[in-house]
């Protein structure tokens, strides 16, 4: 079975709901999912702070590309509309594949216009290492390191600083 790295962001609407629904429709795929943090937004800041948090999933016989599916399946529930003109603007919700790894421990690649795994800017977001971090404390950015690492790293360390725990917001099903 393949297990896949899954980070779930929102600045629109009810940004609980829609980080909240989007577990819930993860379904027995769920393996487990990080508390919630508040993070100013990244690469576009003029718009709101968002909600993010980090889910494990995995179910045998699915592959990267079909979580890719689910990945736009979950964004589609939303009502996520891409704006062209801004690669980074506010989402009802954004899912992105971060890693994936076999059963036996092997990092899954991907480099096609659809899908680059591992992300190619994983090791710059600390909403996604820091959540990440939580359910996986030894786990390793393949071509980057160890992620407890990267969230000690210039300019990923100031921007730890920056997120917020919000131990208030349970999005569990």
């Amino acid at each position: 079975m393949i297990t896949v790295v899954l980070s779930l962001g929102s600045n629109l609407g009810d940004r609980e709901k829609h980080l909240r629904s989007a577990v819930r429709e993860l379904g027995d795929s769920l393996l487990v999912v990080s508390g919630v943090y508040e993070t100013p937004p990244w690469g576009d800041t003029d718009q709101a702070a968002y909600l993010n948090a980090v889910a494990l999933v995995g179910e045998p016989g699915r592959n990267v590309e079909d979580w890719l599916a689910v990945a736009q399946a979950l964004e589609r529930s939303a009502g996520r509309e891409r704006d062209p003109e801004r690669r980074f603007g506010p989402r009802t919700l954004d899912v992105d594949l971060i890693t994936a790894t076999t059963a036996d421990g092997e990092p899954v690649t991907r480099d096609t216009p659809d899908l680059v795994l591992p992300h190619p800017r994983t090791h710059l977001r600390a909403f996604v290492l820091r959540p990440w971090l939580e359910i996986q404390p030894y786990a390793k950015l393949p071509g980057h390191g160890w992620v407890y690492d990267l969230i000690r790293e210039e300019p990923v360390a100031s921007d730890v600083l920056e997120m917020t725990a919000r131990p208030d917001i349970s999005i569990e099903s």
